[in-house]
């Protein structure tokens, strides 16, 4: 169905030779059943689910002491477990290694999965990988350094 301008509306029917009563009755039923429809389709409308960014650490040896450490960054909606993200990545793997393009290319681990599955295979698992190459991980003592020295006091100034 085509979706008609009210404004657009109005102004057929003021140029026919209708009743400016007509006119104005027939405009208010139009907004009120724009109304009734536009409370409906916000009632019906599914909330925006949110989501949290989730950091999939590559540890192949199993040293996370280690110094050169590479991660992902996965987005996983705000209530799912992240504990199953290597379990989600593995089922669209394989479903994505079902298909022709992974015939050819398969992907074989963990990075190859985030570089080469596309969404089509990643939305049914509800995850979404923000970098497809591995990002380097920079380990932190949580603290920031004071600064000595580049402060003026008050009694530097006095004297």
């Amino acid at each position: 169905m085509a979706k008609v301008d009210v404004d657009l509306v109005a102004s057929i029917l003021n140029d026919t030779k209708v009743e400016p009563e007509t006119i104005d009755q027939i405009m208010r039923k139009i907004q009120q059943e724009l109304k009734i429809q536009e409370e409906l389709a916000e009632a019906t409308r599914e909330p925006r689910v949110k989501n949290q960014f989730v950091v999939l650490l590559s540890d192949p040896l199993e040293q996370v002491a280690a110094s050169d450490l590479a991660a992902w960054v996965v987005q996983i909606p705000e209530m799912d477990s992240p504990s199953n993200i290597s379990e989600r990545i593995a089922r669209a793997a394989r479903e994505y290694n079902n298909g022709r393009k992974g015939r050819k290319f398969p992907a074989k681990s963990v990075g190859e999965a985030c570089e080469m599955v596309g969404p089509k295979f990643l939305k049914p698992e509800r995850i979404q990988i923000k970098t497809k190459l591995p990002v380097s991980v920079i380990k932190t003592d949580n603290r920031l350094p004071e600064d000595k020295g580049d402060t003026i006091s008050i009694s530097d100034l006095k004297g």
